[in-house]
Protein backbone atom coordinates (compact mmCIF):
# COMPACT_ATOMS: atom_id res chain seq x y z
CA UNK A 1 0.00 0.00 0.00
CA UNK A 2 2.81 2.37 0.74
CA UNK A 3 4.59 1.57 -2.56
CA UNK A 4 1.38 2.14 -4.48
CA UNK A 5 0.88 5.47 -2.73
CA UNK A 6 4.41 6.54 -3.54
CA UNK A 7 3.92 5.70 -7.21
CA UNK A 8 0.62 7.56 -7.24
CA UNK A 9 2.21 10.60 -5.73
CA UNK A 10 5.02 10.41 -8.28
CA UNK A 11 2.52 10.22 -11.14
CA UNK A 12 0.57 13.19 -9.80
CA UNK A 13 3.73 15.25 -9.50
CA UNK A 14 4.76 14.21 -13.01
CA UNK A 15 1.41 15.22 -14.45
CA UNK A 16 1.50 18.57 -12.65
CA UNK A 17 5.04 19.23 -13.86
CA UNK A 18 4.10 18.24 -17.38
CA UNK A 19 1.07 20.53 -17.41
CA UNK A 20 3.11 23.32 -15.87
CA UNK A 21 5.77 22.94 -18.54
CA UNK A 22 3.33 22.75 -21.44
CA UNK A 23 0.90 25.59 -20.55
CA UNK A 24 2.23 29.11 -21.07
CA UNK A 25 0.27 32.33 -20.58
CA UNK A 26 1.75 35.30 -22.48
CA UNK A 27 0.75 38.79 -21.15
CA UNK A 28 -0.82 41.37 -23.44
CA UNK A 29 1.81 43.45 -25.24
CA UNK A 30 4.48 40.74 -25.26
CA UNK A 31 5.78 38.04 -27.58
CA UNK A 32 7.77 34.99 -26.52
CA UNK A 33 9.98 32.81 -28.68
CA UNK A 34 9.93 28.99 -28.39
CA UNK A 35 13.11 26.93 -28.80
CA UNK A 36 13.26 23.17 -29.29
CA UNK A 37 16.62 21.68 -28.43
CA UNK A 38 18.07 25.22 -28.74
CA UNK A 39 16.54 25.94 -32.15
CA UNK A 40 13.83 28.58 -32.74
CA UNK A 41 10.52 27.04 -33.76
CA UNK A 42 7.76 29.60 -33.28
CA UNK A 43 6.56 32.76 -31.48
CA UNK A 44 3.89 32.76 -28.80
CA UNK A 45 1.23 35.47 -28.99
CA UNK A 46 -0.53 37.04 -25.95
CA UNK A 47 -2.91 34.57 -24.25
CA UNK A 48 -2.90 30.84 -23.44
CA UNK A 49 -0.35 28.76 -25.37
CA UNK A 50 0.75 25.09 -25.24
CA UNK A 51 4.26 23.78 -25.86
CA UNK A 52 5.85 20.37 -25.69
CA UNK A 53 7.05 19.78 -22.12
CA UNK A 54 10.68 18.82 -21.54
CA UNK A 55 11.40 19.40 -25.26
CA UNK A 56 10.38 23.04 -25.93
CA UNK A 57 11.41 25.96 -23.80
CA UNK A 58 10.84 29.70 -23.79
CA UNK A 59 13.68 31.59 -25.47
CA UNK A 60 13.36 35.42 -25.47
CA UNK A 61 10.64 37.61 -24.10
CA UNK A 62 10.04 40.93 -25.91
CA UNK A 63 7.60 43.75 -25.34
CA UNK A 64 5.89 44.77 -28.56
CA UNK A 65 4.79 48.09 -27.07
CA UNK A 66 6.52 51.33 -28.11
CA UNK A 67 9.58 51.95 -25.96
CA UNK A 68 11.82 54.92 -25.24
CA UNK A 69 15.58 54.97 -25.64
CA UNK A 70 17.47 57.91 -24.11
CA UNK A 71 20.52 58.95 -26.13
CA UNK A 72 23.19 60.52 -23.87
CA UNK A 73 25.03 63.77 -24.60
CA UNK A 74 27.91 63.71 -27.04
CA UNK A 75 30.15 66.31 -28.64
CA UNK A 76 29.82 66.72 -32.38
CA UNK A 77 31.83 68.89 -34.80
CA UNK A 78 29.69 70.67 -37.38
CA UNK A 79 30.57 71.34 -40.99
CA UNK A 80 31.94 74.82 -40.13
CA UNK A 81 34.16 73.35 -37.34
CA UNK A 82 31.97 74.38 -34.41
CA UNK A 83 31.84 71.95 -31.50
CA UNK A 84 28.33 71.40 -30.11
CA UNK A 85 26.89 69.08 -27.47
CA UNK A 86 23.85 67.10 -28.63
CA UNK A 87 21.48 64.70 -26.89
CA UNK A 88 18.38 62.97 -28.22
CA UNK A 89 15.59 60.53 -27.51
CA UNK A 90 14.43 57.63 -29.74
CA UNK A 91 11.17 55.69 -29.81
CA UNK A 92 11.08 52.16 -31.19
CA UNK A 93 8.80 49.14 -31.35
CA UNK A 94 9.55 45.42 -31.77
CA UNK A 95 7.53 44.03 -34.67
CA UNK A 96 9.20 40.62 -35.02
CA UNK A 97 10.37 39.01 -31.78
CA UNK A 98 12.32 36.25 -33.58
CA UNK A 99 14.44 38.72 -35.56
CA UNK A 100 14.96 40.92 -32.55
CA UNK A 101 16.17 37.87 -30.59
CA UNK A 102 18.32 36.11 -33.18
CA UNK A 103 19.47 38.83 -35.63
CA UNK A 104 21.29 41.07 -33.15
CA UNK A 105 22.79 40.66 -29.73
CA UNK A 106 21.88 43.20 -27.02
CA UNK A 107 19.21 45.01 -28.97
CA UNK A 108 19.08 48.19 -26.86
CA UNK A 109 22.85 48.68 -26.94
CA UNK A 110 22.87 48.22 -30.70
CA UNK A 111 20.07 50.76 -31.18
CA UNK A 112 21.81 53.25 -28.89
CA UNK A 113 25.11 53.12 -30.76
CA UNK A 114 23.36 53.17 -34.13
CA UNK A 115 21.48 56.34 -33.16
CA UNK A 116 24.56 58.09 -31.75
CA UNK A 117 26.70 57.42 -34.81
CA UNK A 118 23.98 58.67 -37.16
CA UNK A 119 23.55 61.82 -35.05
CA UNK A 120 27.25 62.55 -35.54
CA UNK A 121 26.92 61.90 -39.27
CA UNK A 122 23.87 64.11 -39.81
CA UNK A 123 24.99 66.94 -37.52
CA UNK A 124 28.50 66.90 -38.96
CA UNK A 125 27.15 67.52 -42.46
CA UNK A 126 25.43 70.79 -41.49
CA UNK A 127 26.56 74.31 -40.57
CA UNK A 128 25.88 75.65 -37.09
CA UNK A 129 23.19 78.13 -38.22
CA UNK A 130 21.47 75.44 -40.25
CA UNK A 131 21.75 73.02 -37.33
CA UNK A 132 20.09 75.40 -34.89
CA UNK A 133 17.25 76.40 -37.20
CA UNK A 134 16.37 73.07 -38.88
CA UNK A 135 15.68 70.55 -36.13
CA UNK A 136 12.76 69.09 -38.03
CA UNK A 137 15.01 68.28 -40.99
CA UNK A 138 17.57 66.70 -38.64
CA UNK A 139 14.88 64.56 -36.98
CA UNK A 140 13.54 63.39 -40.34
CA UNK A 141 17.02 62.44 -41.58
CA UNK A 142 17.83 60.57 -38.37
CA UNK A 143 14.54 58.69 -38.41
CA UNK A 144 14.99 57.62 -42.02
CA UNK A 145 18.59 56.42 -41.55
CA UNK A 146 18.12 54.63 -38.21
CA UNK A 147 14.87 52.99 -39.26
CA UNK A 148 16.45 51.63 -42.44
CA UNK A 149 19.37 50.20 -40.43
CA UNK A 150 17.16 48.68 -37.70
CA UNK A 151 14.62 47.15 -40.10
CA UNK A 152 16.42 43.76 -40.45
CA UNK A 153 16.33 43.41 -36.65
CA UNK A 154 12.54 43.28 -36.63
CA UNK A 155 12.37 46.85 -35.30
CA UNK A 156 10.39 49.92 -36.26
CA UNK A 157 11.82 53.33 -35.33
CA UNK A 158 8.78 55.55 -34.80
CA UNK A 159 10.53 58.83 -33.82
CA UNK A 160 14.00 60.22 -33.28
CA UNK A 161 14.01 63.67 -31.65
CA UNK A 162 16.91 66.00 -30.87
CA UNK A 163 16.41 67.16 -27.29
CA UNK A 164 19.05 69.85 -26.94
CA UNK A 165 21.88 71.44 -28.93
CA UNK A 166 24.40 73.40 -26.88
CA UNK A 167 27.07 75.43 -28.70
CA UNK A 168 30.16 76.61 -26.77
CA UNK A 169 29.83 79.64 -24.51
CA UNK A 170 31.88 81.92 -26.73
CA UNK A 171 29.74 81.03 -29.74
CA UNK A 172 26.59 81.74 -27.74
CA UNK A 173 27.94 85.18 -26.77
CA UNK A 174 28.92 85.92 -30.39
CA UNK A 175 25.46 84.87 -31.59
CA UNK A 176 23.85 87.11 -28.96
CA UNK A 177 25.93 90.08 -30.11
CA UNK A 178 25.09 89.34 -33.73
CA UNK A 179 21.38 89.08 -32.92
CA UNK A 180 21.52 92.37 -31.01
CA UNK A 181 23.30 94.06 -33.91
CA UNK A 182 20.70 92.75 -36.34
CA UNK A 183 17.85 93.97 -34.16
CA UNK A 184 19.49 97.39 -33.73
CA UNK A 185 19.93 97.61 -37.50
CA UNK A 186 16.31 96.61 -38.07
CA UNK A 187 15.17 99.19 -35.50
CA UNK A 188 17.21 101.93 -37.18
CA UNK A 189 15.82 100.98 -40.58
CA UNK A 190 12.27 101.03 -39.25
CA UNK A 191 12.88 104.36 -37.53
CA UNK A 192 14.33 105.84 -40.73
CA UNK A 193 11.37 104.54 -42.74
CA UNK A 194 8.98 105.99 -40.16
CA UNK A 195 10.71 109.39 -40.31
CA UNK A 196 10.64 109.33 -44.10
CA UNK A 197 6.96 108.42 -44.19
CA UNK A 198 6.19 111.12 -41.62
CA UNK A 199 8.10 113.72 -43.68
CA UNK A 200 6.28 112.64 -46.82
CA UNK A 201 2.92 112.86 -45.06
CA UNK A 202 3.76 116.29 -43.63
CA UNK A 203 4.85 117.51 -47.07
CA UNK A 204 1.70 116.09 -48.63
CA UNK A 205 -0.42 117.74 -45.95
CA UNK A 206 1.37 121.09 -46.44
CA UNK A 207 0.96 120.78 -50.19
CA UNK A 208 -2.74 120.01 -49.89
CA UNK A 209 -3.15 122.88 -47.43
CA UNK A 210 -1.44 125.32 -49.80
CA UNK A 211 -3.53 124.03 -52.70
CA UNK A 212 -6.74 124.42 -50.73
CA UNK A 213 -5.65 127.87 -49.51
CA UNK A 214 -4.84 128.96 -53.09
CA UNK A 215 -8.15 127.59 -54.31
CA UNK A 216 -9.92 129.42 -51.48
CA UNK A 217 -8.17 132.69 -52.35
CA UNK A 218 -8.98 132.22 -56.02
CA UNK A 219 -12.61 131.51 -55.22
CA UNK A 220 -12.73 134.50 -52.86
CA UNK A 221 -11.12 136.77 -55.49
CA UNK A 222 -13.55 135.51 -58.10
CA UNK A 223 -16.52 136.14 -55.87
CA UNK A 224 -15.14 139.55 -54.81
CA UNK A 225 -14.65 140.54 -58.46
CA UNK A 226 -18.15 139.30 -59.23
CA UNK A 227 -19.51 141.31 -56.31
CA UNK A 228 -17.65 144.43 -57.49
CA UNK A 229 -18.97 143.85 -60.99
CA UNK A 230 -22.52 143.48 -59.69
CA UNK A 231 -22.02 146.59 -57.53
CA UNK A 232 -20.65 148.53 -60.51
CA UNK A 233 -23.58 147.41 -62.63
CA UNK A 234 -25.96 148.47 -59.90
CA UNK A 235 -24.18 151.81 -59.52
CA UNK A 236 -24.21 152.32 -63.31
CA UNK A 237 -27.88 151.46 -63.47
CA UNK A 238 -28.64 153.78 -60.56
CA UNK A 239 -26.57 156.54 -62.12
CA UNK A 240 -28.36 156.07 -65.42
CA UNK A 241 -31.75 156.19 -63.73
CA UNK A 242 -30.70 159.19 -61.69
CA UNK A 243 -29.28 160.98 -64.76
CA UNK A 244 -32.50 160.32 -66.59
CA UNK A 245 -34.50 161.63 -63.65
CA UNK A 246 -32.32 164.75 -63.40
CA UNK A 247 -32.59 165.36 -67.15
CA UNK A 248 -36.36 165.16 -66.82
CA UNK A 249 -36.23 167.67 -63.94
CA UNK A 250 -37.44 165.30 -61.21
CA UNK A 251 -36.54 167.28 -58.09
CA UNK A 252 -37.49 164.47 -55.70
CA UNK A 253 -34.99 162.14 -57.34
CA UNK A 254 -32.32 164.87 -57.25
CA UNK A 255 -32.95 165.55 -53.58
CA UNK A 256 -32.94 161.82 -52.75
CA UNK A 257 -29.65 161.24 -54.60
CA UNK A 258 -27.91 164.25 -53.01
CA UNK A 259 -29.27 163.43 -49.55
CA UNK A 260 -28.06 159.84 -49.85
CA UNK A 261 -24.55 160.91 -50.85
CA UNK A 262 -24.52 163.56 -48.15
CA UNK A 263 -25.51 161.13 -45.40
CA UNK A 264 -23.01 158.56 -46.64
CA UNK A 265 -20.26 161.19 -46.48
CA UNK A 266 -21.31 162.16 -42.94
CA UNK A 267 -21.31 158.49 -41.90
CA UNK A 268 -17.81 158.03 -43.34
CA UNK A 269 -16.57 161.10 -41.50
CA UNK A 270 -18.11 159.93 -38.25
CA UNK A 271 -16.62 156.43 -38.41
CA UNK A 272 -13.09 157.52 -39.35
CA UNK A 273 -10.43 156.53 -36.77
CA UNK A 274 -8.54 159.83 -37.00
CA UNK A 275 -11.60 162.04 -36.40
CA UNK A 276 -12.23 162.99 -32.81
CA UNK A 277 -14.64 165.92 -33.38
CA UNK A 278 -17.37 166.09 -36.04
CA UNK A 279 -19.36 169.28 -36.84
CA UNK A 280 -22.68 168.86 -38.65
CA UNK A 281 -26.02 170.66 -38.79
CA UNK A 282 -28.23 169.54 -35.98
CA UNK A 283 -31.53 170.99 -37.22
CA UNK A 284 -33.44 169.00 -39.73
CA UNK A 285 -34.52 172.19 -41.52
CA UNK A 286 -30.89 173.22 -42.02
CA UNK A 287 -30.07 169.83 -43.53
CA UNK A 288 -33.14 169.89 -45.76
CA UNK A 289 -32.40 173.46 -46.77
CA UNK A 290 -28.87 172.57 -47.66
CA UNK A 291 -30.09 169.64 -49.68
CA UNK A 292 -32.63 171.81 -51.46
CA UNK A 293 -30.00 174.40 -52.35
CA UNK A 294 -27.65 171.75 -53.66
CA UNK A 295 -30.51 170.29 -55.72
CA UNK A 296 -31.31 173.69 -57.29
CA UNK A 297 -27.67 174.20 -58.21
CA UNK A 298 -27.50 170.74 -59.75
CA UNK A 299 -30.69 171.41 -61.73
CA UNK A 300 -29.31 174.68 -63.17
CA UNK A 301 -26.06 172.96 -64.11
CA UNK A 302 -27.83 170.06 -65.82
CA UNK A 303 -30.26 172.50 -67.53
CA UNK A 304 -27.35 174.55 -68.89
CA UNK A 305 -25.72 171.37 -70.06
CA UNK A 306 -28.94 170.35 -71.82
CA UNK A 307 -29.16 173.73 -73.56
CA UNK A 308 -25.54 173.54 -74.67
CA UNK A 309 -26.14 170.06 -76.04
CA UNK A 310 -29.27 171.25 -77.93
CA UNK A 311 -27.43 174.25 -79.41
CA UNK A 312 -24.56 172.03 -80.46
CA UNK A 313 -26.98 169.63 -82.11
CA UNK A 314 -28.67 172.51 -84.04
CA UNK A 315 -25.29 173.81 -85.19
CA UNK A 316 -24.23 170.39 -86.41
CA UNK A 317 -27.50 170.01 -88.30
CA UNK A 318 -27.10 173.49 -89.96
CA UNK A 319 -23.54 172.75 -91.02
CA UNK A 320 -24.57 169.41 -92.46
CA UNK A 321 -27.46 171.05 -94.42
CA UNK A 322 -25.09 173.68 -95.85
CA UNK A 323 -22.70 171.01 -97.08
CA UNK A 324 -25.55 169.20 -98.79
CA UNK A 325 -26.61 172.42 -100.62
CA UNK A 326 -23.06 172.93 -101.87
Amino acid sequence: MSAFGAVLIFLVVLVVATLGGSIKIVPQGFQWTVERFGRYTRTLSPGLNLIMPFIDRIGARFSIMEQVLAVPRQEVITKDNATVTVDAVAFYQVLNAARAAYQVANLEYALLNLTMTNIRTVVGSMDLDELLSNRTIINDKLLHVVDAAAGPWGMKMTRVEIKDIQPPRDLVDAMARQMKAERDKRAQVLEAEGSRNASILRAEGLKQGQILEAEGKREAAYREAEARERLAEAEARATHVMSKAIAEGNMQAINYFIAQKYTEALAAIGTANNQKLVLMPLEASSLIGSLGGIGAIAKDIFADNAKDKANAAVGRAARQGGREQL
